[in-house]
């Protein structure tokens, strides 16, 4: 697994450089919002091999005022050990449009990830790789039409955890949080927009108990849009809850 990362990694910089390195067919527009962004993540152990996942989400834009996206993602989690795990599940999301507009576009969307972590003194991580497989009932003159548009996301995202007030994140910890998330698009119906998003995150956590914490910091969303020169700036208040539970039976 530590093999393939910087590979990966170095794939990832590299398309990337060559993409905002080169000169654009049109103008570049960026468009700034605001929003906030609340988020639930639970992982329940109910086995030495076999778990559950979950997490909802609700996001508004032009900061609270009108919805954004709703999303709730289920998923079974395979153990490999205690620091790394293999997830399969669905996930259903409702998309709404922009000020002036009425439609909601929902979108079933498949996932599968591979999550390891690790915990040394003084620094926690997590590392995930993501791929889904998006289902988007398509849209046309601010209604919903017969059919889908289908298309993979890849996502990579690395989360890093310092403590502050003891060596180990654990009860009564408050902790640094930084984590950044790029987001791949591939499929035939792309054609401009390679690169979907990066979401960069920075912030304040408390471990409230072993299994819960809160992070609550600043997020920018960069996102290029379809028509390959118009990008979105997002900058987002985000307020995060992790509840990790392990019910296995205790022998």
């Amino acid at each position: 697994m530590n093999t393939l990362l910087p590979d990966f990694m170095k794939r990832v910089i590299l398309m990337l450089f060559v993409l905002f390195s080169l000169p654009s067919l049109g103008q570049k527009q960026v468009n700034k919002q605001s929003g906030v962004w609340l988020g639930y993540f639970n992982q329940t152990r109910i086995s030495d091999k076999w778990g559950i996942w979950l997490d909802l989400h609700a996001r508004r834009t032009d900061f609270l005022d009108r919805w954004s996206t709703q999303i709730i993602r289920p998923g079974i989690t395979y153990y490999a050990n205690d620091h790394l795990r293999f997830t399969a599940g669905y996930a259903y999301a409702r998309s709404y449009p922009a000020a002036g507009l009425h439609t909601v576009r929902p979108e079933n969307r498949l996932w599968q990830q591979v999550l390891w972590t690790s915990r040394q003194k003084r620094l926690q991580t997590q590392q995930w790789i993501r791929v889904e497989e998006r289902f988007n009932h398509k849209i046309a003159n601010d209604a919903l039409q017969d059919g889908y548009n289908f298309n993979f996301r890849f996502r990579y995202l690395l989360n890093l955890m310092v403590p502050l007030n003891r060596d180990f994140i654990e009860p009564n910890t408050l902790f640094f949080a930084f984590n950044d998330e790029i987001h791949i698009n591939a499929g035939k119906q792309i054609t401009y927009n390679l690169f979907d998003q990066n979401r960069l995150f920075v912030g304040l956590g408390y471990q409230f108990t072993k299994g819960l914490n809160l992070q609550v910091g600043y997020m920018n969303q960069f996102q290029q849009l379809p028509s390959g020169n118009h990008f979105n700036s997002n900058n987002v208040l985000r307020v995060f809850v992790f509840h990790n539970l392990d019910i296995r039976s205790k022998k």
